[in-house]
């Protein structure tokens, strides 16, 4: 099926692999309000959690968009390790010419369920946390309060859903007429919609403030939120 942009999935089985990564910036900047808009918060915030000698992670980092933002808005504290992880080679590989020249930037190839992260100052979970099977994601929460400094960042951005039924029906709504206003066709949109069932499991807002409060955070704020794209700012 076709889901626009030249890339190509099945029912249920979409995936970040194989030729994904060759449009992905280009389509998930139409896909999510307001992507970039998140990329510069994230920055901004960055200047409250980001020390000379920081390590800050990019879970999920894909073609390194965010990290680049981040490194060069940064450029100023070049004692910062600034790595991203991320599972799916080509994702890499494209994040690796795209942070070319930076040399405090590691990229990885690696899962982030079975990593162990160095101590840190700030983490970030830009539209990652969604495609994890809910089983681990508690886990991965418990894991990132852990090796954060006290006074650490995490900060997490998801698709979020509705509190109740009709609320999710206005959501729905609003969002496939937000993609047919970026140009997909209305195939395109069910058919994207088709290969995310299963894929894509999102909580509600709630339900990502319990897994953060299980974890331990206490100091949690929503910094971002249109419709059912939100971010969240937690502190250790």
């Amino acid at each position: 099926m076709n889901i626009g942009d030249g890339i190509s999935a099945k029912r249920s089985g979409w995936s970040f692999s194989d030729d994904v990564a060759d449009t992905f910036s280009s389509h998930v900047k139409r896909s999510i309000p307001y992507y970039q808009d998140g990329h510069e918060l994230i920055c901004y915030l960055s200047d409250f959690f980001v020390m000379p000698t920081s390590v800050v992670y990019d879970l999920g980092c894909s073609t390194g968009d965010l990290l680049k933002k981040l490194a060069q808005y940064n450029q100023h504290k070049p004692g910062v390790r600034w790595i991203g992880l991320d599972r799916e080679k080509g994702m890499i590989t494209h994040a690796e010419k795209n942070c070319g020249g930076l040399k405090n930037v590691e990229l990885n190839c690696a899962d982030i369920l079975a990593c162990d992260f160095d101590r840190s100052d700030m983490i970030v979970a830009y539209y990652t946390l969604q495609f994890i099977e809910e089983r681990y994601r508690q886990a991965l929460i418990d894991k990132i309060y852990q090796c954060l400094n006290w006074g650490g960042a995490f900060i997490l951005f998801e698709k979020v859903g509705a509190p109740d039924a009709r609320f999710q029906d206005m959501m729905s709504c609003l969002y496939r007429e937000f993609k047919q206003r970026n140009e997909f066709s209305c195939d395109e949109i069910l058919n994207k919609e088709s290969s995310l069932k299963g894929v894509l499991k999102p909580f509600s807002t709630a339900g990502n403030l319990g897994l953060l409060e299980r974890a331990g955070f206490v100091d949690v704020m929503t910094v971002m939120k249109y419709v059912s794209f939100e971010g969240f700012l937690a502190i250790k």
